[in-house]
């Protein structure tokens, strides 16, 4: 039977490693970390990583995985926001600020995977469950009228949601979770060219 004292010292080990990878990451990009690399910047030994995960691919593939499941748990858990009724509320989608609150909880690792030197894969697998928040069950994106092809738009739509994420973890979050998940809402509501509130402009020049 494991020691109360032993998982606590496991979980903050692994605590140690995940921050420091986070930083090396940021620093060289994945590619160019070695064992010796996270060992000495944790300040373990290389035996103790060994203890937890076989080598850097192990050690980034579990935490993708974790974050990733703790992600689409916290997207289960919300209520699903219809979009069709978007339009009246004046307050930002529930699973936008969990997503906020979750990512700046986990900023260090964040800002790394999804930077520059990070993992594209993992880019990819956050787009999914941002697709499956918003447009599951919501039948308002499948109409005969559509001016673009449905495909197209849920693409522009996940990649500016995922652009305004990196932007706002590279600004150092200067915003807090509630105010970026109402900006994400009022820019997928209104589109970027009422949101720069050119509509208005346009509409009092043509007047």
């Amino acid at each position: 039977m494991i020691k109360a004292s032993d998982d606590r010292r496991s979980k903050r080990t692994k605590k140690m490693i995940r921050s420091a990878f986070s930083q090396l990451i940021e620093e060289k990009g994945f590619n160019d970390i070695s064992i010796t690399d996270i060992a000495v910047k944790a300040d373990i030994n290389r035996g103790t990583f060994y203890l937890h995960y076989n080598d850097k691919y192990d050690l980034l593939k579990k935490i993708e995985d974790e974050i990733i499941q703790e992600l689409i748990c916290n997207c289960r858990t919300i209520s699903k926001f219809a979009l069709k009724d978007a339009a009246s509320v004046n307050k930002p989608m529930p699973f936008m600020i969990k997503l906020f609150e979750y990512l700046k909880e986990n900023a260090v690792f964040m800002n790394a995977i999804l930077g520059c030197n990070g993992d594209p894969i993992f880019a990819r697998k956050l787009k999914e469950i941002i697709k499956t928040c918003l447009f599951e069950d919501n039948s308002v994106l499948i109409q005969e009228n559509m001016l673009v092809p449905e495909s197209y738009l849920i693409a522009y739509v996940l990649s500016a949601h995922l652009g305004v994420i990196q932007q706002w973890l590279e600004n150092g979050m200067e915003k807090s979770p509630e105010e970026m998940a109402m900006i994400l809402s009022n820019m997928f509501l209104l589109g970027p060219f009422k949101s720069a509130g050119l509509a208005n402009t346009t509409a009092q020049s043509s007047g």
